[in-house]
């Protein structure tokens, strides 16, 4: 309390710290959940020749799922990709009247998930294979169009995070600059009285403990409140603006996974505000106070 004004500033750069901490960490979940969703939803597709015999086609579908990167192998037949067609065009009559007017023009088809879309040069050079390619009717749907969307959402989510981390380490180094300066300055003020434990042989724990404990009340007070600003701020975006989405930021599932894992955040959050205080103290004291550490 004899220090209220730095106290404050103290906790104020903390909060800020771990708030950026905690908002980067739920955007980082976000984020992975998003290329998910859209990785889950893109397959590479293998269109057969009508004339490829049945045994043949499970073969291959048997050597695709043995590739390391495969995560799920789909075999279609002609009427399955037919309905399949429908299925996807169910709101186009034009399209179903086309395709019902005619044979069905659809090929037997696989339907390949691969397990990473960055790293699909395995899948890629399988189907090249002559004795492959010579089974297909056309090459597979898995375009450069879209792999260079994917490619680009997954930079710009690799990029974020970078700036994240750089935000979080000039913030921290800046919070614990800060309370080694409030120590420093607690120090000073009470230099009259460390004097006088130091005459009557007070030993150096008990002469830093204060100081120590000091910020790690700081740490745990920033925690508390940086916990308590995201919260609102996910009550305010789903209640007050109605929003659901940020870009990639999907804000309905981050508000999800921040509330399952409240208390492991929490307590993230803990260590995280006691870890800076302590050590900022901690060689706060050691260098102003000028103990003998043995």
């Amino acid at each position: 309390m004899r220090n209220l004004s730095l106290a404050v500033a103290a906790m104020a750069v903390m909060v800020v710290t771990l708030t950026i901490v905690l908002f980067s960490v739920i955007t980082n979940a976000s984020f992975v959940n998003t290329i998910a969703q859209i990785t889950d939803k893109i397959d590479i597709s293998v269109y057969l020749k009508d004339d490829v015999p049945a045994a043949r086609s499970t073969q291959l579908v048997s050597q695709l799922k043995h590739l390391s990167n495969v995560k799920q192998v789909t075999y279609l037949s002609k009427d399955d990709a037919l309905k399949r067609y429908e299925r996807q065009n169910a709101d186009n009559p034009q399209l179903l009247a086309a395709i019902s007017s005619t044979a069905n023009p659809l090929p037997a088809t696989i339907l390949i998930k691969p397990t990473d879309l960055n790293e699909i040069k395995d899948i890629k050079s399988y189907l090249s294979r002559p004795e492959v390619k010579q089974l297909q009717s056309d090459d597979p749907s898995y375009s450069g169009d879209r792999k260079a969307a994917i490619d680009k959402i997954t930079h710009a989510t690799n990029v974020l995070r970078q700036i994240g981390v750089v935000t979080v380490a000039v913030f921290s180094i800046i919070c614990a600059l800060i309370i080694f300066n409030t120590i420093q300055m607690a120090i000073f003020n009470r230099r009259d009285e460390i004097t006088i434990m130091r005459l009557l042989g007070a030993s150096t724990s008990y002469i830093r403990g204060p100081f120590v404990v000091e910020s790690l009340i700081y740490g745990v007070l920033s925690a508390i409140i940086s916990v308590l600003i995201i919260n609102s701020a996910f009550l305010a975006s789903s209640n007050a603006l109605q929003a659901s989405s940020l870009g990639l930021l999907d804000i309905n599932y981050a508000s999800t996974w921040f509330g399952n894992h409240f208390i492991s955040l929490l307590g993230l959050q803990l260590m995280v505000g006691i870890l800076i205080g302590t050590v900022s103290s901690t060689i706060a004291t050691r260098r102003y106070l000028k103990f003998k550490t043995k």
